[in-house]
């Protein structure tokens, strides 16, 4: 019976010197000492619980259990090498599926045309964007890229500022003159110490809350609809049909953007390949 588990590290030694025929051609095929081959035939010996060659004066021969092994060990080797190969392959044409995260507004307005520019490049990557307002974990694997405002400061997480993004208030076209009661519409009470929160109750310290909304793409149709003004990210102003802005004398404080990806991920050619063309649009912003 086997007295000590089967490494499969064993398998290529027990192959050389199957193919080989002696301890000597067998190290110097693996690129290994004779002694060293010698001490890991005998634990695969006493794995297996098996005499697998007959030592000769010639040198090696198998044993009938060493011919049962040498099948088994052939189909082994010829899968790990399909695999290698399969993977390789892989790599080299960039398939696969990569999950992204981000805040609904950076996505249609900064990422949906990035995206499209890396499917021109590589069209065998599916890069699944998830929108929503729940904070994906990249250490569970939830997400293979997150981009958020907030710094990373887990330490299995590489990351690195992306972008600065500016904000500015704004109103609907059809707003008129400034009252000290006007009305606005800003985060939900969950964010309520957003910095543009702070900064828009300290320029008009008498303006009505009248909506609260999570989604900047809420905020900005709540106002282009003439609910009230909001504060917004620059990129989603500019796009957002109906805005004007609105100058108080001050401007409101803008956000960084973060990149994060687990650091176990960073050898991954799609994923490689997508934060470089990330990194590079945002630079041409």
């Amino acid at each position: 019976m086997p007295s000590a588990p089967l490494e499969w590290s064993d398998l290529p030694v027990f192959l050389a010197i199957a193919r080989e025929g002696t301890l000597g051609a067998a190290a110097r095929r693996l690129g290994q000492s004779q002694p060293t081959m010698g001490r890991r035939l005998r634990a695969l010996e006493e794995a297996t619980g098996c005499t697998l060659f007959q030592r000769t004066a010639d040198g090696f021969v198998l044993t009938d259990e060493g011919v049962l092994m040498l099948r088994h060990a052939e189909r082994i080797e010829a899968e790990a090498q399909a695999l290698s190969r399969e993977l390789a392959g892989s790599e080299q044409r960039l398939e696969g599926m990569l999950r992204l995260t981000c805040s609904d507004w950076f996505g249609r307005v900064i990422m949906a045309p990035m995206l499209a520019a890396f499917h021109q490049r590589h069209p065998g990557v599916v890069v699944e964007t998830l929108t929503d307002a729940r904070v994906y974990s990249l250490a569970r694997r939830e997400a293979d890229l997150v981009l958020r405002i907030v710094p990373f400061d887990e330490p299995e997480v590489i990351a690195r500022r992306l972008m600065t993004v500016p904000y500015a208030l704004y109103a609907p076209v059809a707003f008129g003159p400034l009252r000290e009661d006007v009305p606005v519409v800003v985060m939900d009470t969950g964010f309520g110490g957003m910095p543009d929160v702070g900064w828009l109750m300290q320029g008009l310290p008498g303006a009505r809350i009248v909506a609260r909304s999570n989604s900047r793409e809420m905020q900005a149709r709540l106002c282009a609809l003439g609910t009230g003004l909001a504060v917004l990210p620059k990129p989603l102003g500019a796009v957002t049909p109906g805005l004007v802005e609105v100058n108080i004398g001050s401007e409101p404080p803008s956000r960084e953007t973060w990149l994060g990806y687990h650091r176990d991920m960073k050898r991954l050619p799609r994923l490689r390949a997508l934060v470089d063309l990330i990194v590079e649009s945002a630079a041409m912003r």
